[in-house]
């Protein structure tokens, strides 16, 4: 185990997340997402919650101040409704690492699975509430915020 890693972040997350590029995008999906279907590089981490990896994951990367928002989601379809606890859970765990981000764009279903197949990476978890999927779009870091080697 490493220290200041999140013991959520399994080593092939963490080299994942290490190889992606600004711009890149990994799609954080619920437990129904069809990830087999559409993912180039699958992860499972079944039995975790998407906020729990949100955490995990938002120490270690930026998110993309390039573009209007770098967190996307999934719209309802029809007369299915998003539950508010959900994205609300998920602003304040983004906001807690990244304070200038914007909420997150909402995306048509069959739009979201277009969006799903560029990914660099999907990561199934074991989140069970509907519509939970999220995008981060991963940025530059600040030089100001990298850390250097302490035998520099």
């Amino acid at each position: 185990m490493l220290i200041g890693i999140s013991p959520v972040v399994g080593p092939e997350l963490l080299s994942v997340l290490y190889r992606m590029g600004h711009g890149d995008e990994i799609l954080l999906a619920d437990a129904f997402f069809p990830g087999d279907t559409y993912a180039q590089r699958l992860i499972r981490c079944d039995g975790i919650s998407i906020n729990d990896l949100l955490k995990g994951i938002l120490p270690l990367i930026s998110l993309d101040t390039y573009v209007d928002t770098p967190i996307t989601m999934m719209a309802a379809a029809g007369t299915d409704h998003l539950e508010p606890s959900i994205e609300q859970s998920y602003q304040q765990t983004i906001r807690d690492f990244w304070p200038d981000t914007s909420p997150a764009n909402h995306i048509e279903r069959y739009e979201f699975y277009e969006r799903a197949k560029n990914a660099f990476a999907i990561v199934m978890t074991g989140e069970m509430a509907k519509y939970a999927n999220i995008i981060l779009r991963k940025g530059v870091p600040d030089p100001k915020t990298i850390k250097p080697n302490r035998s520099s």
